[in-house]
């Protein structure tokens, strides 16, 4: 993930997409319309769901089984759902980067304050 913070860093400056930082106002407007930006992108995570879903349910239509046709229309999503996993990863890096945060710690202490939580639902992941 290191790895991946630096690189996405050096990419944004290379772009000229980093967070500006001229003034508050600046600042403030970068990050809310980075923000923004990070919404639209998981937006286009649940569209894509719903195309492989609706692509599921033409399959088990014409006759195919519920898990193949499931698994068949995975296939025929994987690509698009993972560019837009991709973009959403982008945004949360560049904030991250920009408030300095070490996303792979924080991943791991979030994992560990949630195996440790004595009101955690079992089999779902909440925030």
């Amino acid at each position: 993930m290191k790895k991946l913070q630096e690189f996405a860093k050096n990419y944004q400056a290379e772009m000229n997409w980093e967070i500006r930082t001229d003034n508050y106002e600046r600042t403030r407007s970068s990050l809310l319309n980075n923000y923004m930006l990070l919404t639209t992108e998981v937006a286009e995570i649940a569209e894509e769901l719903r195309k492989a879903f609706n692509h599921t349910n033409t399959l088990i239509n014409d006759g195919m089984d519920e898990d193949g046709a499931f698994e068949t229309a995975k296939d025929s999503f994987r690509e698009n759902i993972g560019k837009e996993l991709a973009d959403c990863i982008a945004y949360i890096t560049k904030f991250a980067n920009y408030f300095e945060v070490d996303l792979e710690d924080s991943f791991y202490q979030k994992m560990e304050e949630v195996r440790n939580r004595k009101n955690k639902d079992v089999g779902v992941m909440k925030r």
